[in-house]
């Protein structure tokens, strides 16, 4: 406390002798819990409405299946805004794939994208090796399959044999596509077919009755015939590939593709804000998307009962998966608590579980791992375009309790090098699925070929498929964004290292400038005010003077 005792005389400051009982800590009073509540609701508006749409999509569609027969037309109309969002979202993979892996490539050098891409590789190989082993060992303890089952569903339709060696040929060959505007919109694919051997006919022998004779009564002869065809959907693994060799090499340009990756810049950034855009009228597709799946479904109790333990066991091994081996392989490595991580990418889990597209899935996953968890976007933009495509755990789970579950209703016994053959062929093939839905069908052909199992019987899970296929996307796009996060933590001192020295090397640019005081920015080359797809400072530079010229030159020179 002061006195003041005159004008111009200098304040007397008095000691006051404060109570104990002053310095104790004012009580808080006791916020309302509903309040707290509806605050936590309200700053996370998007992710408690997306929430919503699937509960009161599944509700709604299990309360109109007791409904009245529903015409067809209805059931379109109900789903048809689930339809206009998946085309929303895929019409934005082929913009979003093609400017995040430019600027993530681009913001690295050459060495530090091959150990980014190996590490990721290690761990996608990994993860999806472990996945085909769980659902053989669930299988073949649950033991799911049953010789009576047959009976009851009946044969399937007969679908044709895929050979392994052609399906290993046709991922090389779309991984390398002849033109690049056509990979945008299909891909290649070996189509085998059988056609009828022409035989040349004997003169002499028609003429005669015995020839005749011989000639109706002779089995016609097909020879096996393969041709290479163009089937519609994107060669997302062609575009990948491309953008990976073009982002790398226009990292290496320097200066000179500045204009380049200042346009691939900002084209992401537009992708991102359609995508925010796109989030707010996701609850209301996904909700009409499922809604719309359970009522055009004929038969679903007869068939929940025929395939009860089939689904059991892949969704078990799912939850198995997703929630205690994915998190334990980033604990394990990161240190940290992998279900914190986990609500983080909350909103693209069930974005995933209601799309059931990883692809689609794709936007909503660079957001919550690049805004929610600040993984670096150099990492994000590398990573989850190749997860999106290659790591596909759940389909590979999927994929090895299918095959062994058919072979159990066939009543067909599999030794033991046949189990290690669905475990490595289901991996496999798990690469070469399209990410997009039901593609863990497709490559179920190649896995029942290679141990010689009917592949009619495919056509008997596809009921069932539309349920399964979202859990295991949805393990997918976890598993996708666990890798991000482990690979940005094994990276992070190698990307901390590299800003220093591009940091460093602009600093001695400035120094050496004419008029140093003019181009002296405080903290200009932090990272906090630069985005994270690149090096500092290589974006919004300030026009330089002609005396700055040379030493930017040697700069870039030096990158």
């Amino acid at each position: 406390n002061c006195l003041v005792l005159g004008a111009g005389i200098m304040p007397k400051q008095v000691e006051v002798r404060m109570h104990e009982s002053h310095l104790e800590p004012i009580e808080a009073r006791p916020r309302n819990k509903c309040i707290s509540c509806f605050s936590s609701l309200f700053k996370n508006l998007l992710l408690t409405l997306t929430v919503l749409g699937v509960i009161l999509g599944a509700v709604s569609g299990m309360l109109l299946r007791y409904a009245s027969p529903i015409h067809p037309d209805i059931v379109m109309v109900i789903a048809f805004p689930g339809d206009i969002l998946m085309r929303m979202l895929k019409m934005l993979i082929l913009p979003l794939i093609i400017s995040s892996l430019i600027t993530g490539l681009a913001g690295l050098d050459a060495k530090s994208s091959g150990r980014l891409g190996t590490r990721a590789m290690v761990y996608y190989m990994s993860t999806t090796v472990i996945a085909a082993v769980l659902g053989v060992i669930l299988v073949l303890a649950i033991h799911p399959g049953d010789p009576k089952m047959k009976e009851q569903l009946g044969d399937g339709q007969k679908h044709d044999d895929v050979s392994s060696l052609d399906a290993f040929f046709d991922l090389i060959r779309n991984l390398f596509p002849e033109n690049l505007v056509q990979a945008c919109f299909q891909q290649i694919q070996t189509v085998t077919k059988k056609v009828e051997k022409v035989i040349e006919e004997d003169v002499n022998a028609t003429t005669t009755l015995e020839g005749l004779l011989s000639n109706a009564t002779k089995e016609p002869e097909f020879i096996i015939k393969k041709t290479l065809q163009f089937k519609s959907g994107m060669n997302v693994l062609g575009v990948i590939g491309f953008f990976i060799a073009f982002g790398i090499c226009m990292g290496k340009m320097g200066e000179r593709a500045k204009l380049m990756l200042e346009f691939f810049n900002i084209l992401n950034e537009i992708v991102m804000n359609l995508v925010i855009m796109i989030m707010w009228y996701s609850p209301f597709g996904i909700c009409c998307l499922i809604c719309g799946k359970i009522i055009s479904i004929d038969d679903l109790e007869v068939v929940a009962r025929q395939l009860g333990m089939y689904m059991v066991t892949v969704i078990v091994g799912l939850i198995i998966h997703g929630a205690i081996f994915l998190p334990a392989i980033y604990f394990a490595i990161v240190r940290k608590n992998p279900y914190t991580f986990f609500m983080g990418i909350f909103q693209a889990w069930i974005t995933a579980l209601g799309t059931a597209s990883s692809a689609g899935t794709l936007p909503v996953t660079f957001r919550c791992l690049e805004e929610n968890l600040g993984i670096d976007k150099r990492v994000t933009r590398f990573v989850l375009p190749v997860g999106a495509t290659i790591n596909m755990d759940g389909t590979a789970l999927y994929e090895a309790v299918a095959a062994i579950f058919i072979a159990q209703m066939n009543n067909i016994y599999l030794d033991a090098g046949q189990i290690v053959t669905v475990s490595l062929t289901a991996t496999l093939a798990s690469v070469g699925a399209a990410s997009i839905p039901s593609a863990g069908l497709v490559t179920m052909l190649l896995i029942l070929t290679a141990v010689g199992l009917p592949t009619q019987d495919i056509s008997l899970l596809v009921a069932v498929d539309w349920l399964l296929d979202r859990f295991r996307t949805s393990v997918n796009v976890v598993g996708d964004s666990y890798g991000a996060g482990i690979v940005y933590h094994l990276s992070k001192a190698e990307l901390d290292e590299l800003d220093k020295t591009c940091t460093h090397k602009y600093e001695t640019v400035s120094l050496t400038s004419a008029n140093p005081n003019q181009w002296a920015y405080p903290n200009a080359l932090s990272r906090h005010h630069l985005p994270h797809s690149s090096p500092p400072f290589r974006h919004h530079l300030p026009h330089s003077p002609p005396g700055l010229i040379p030493s930017l030159s040697t700069c870039w020179g030096w990158i």
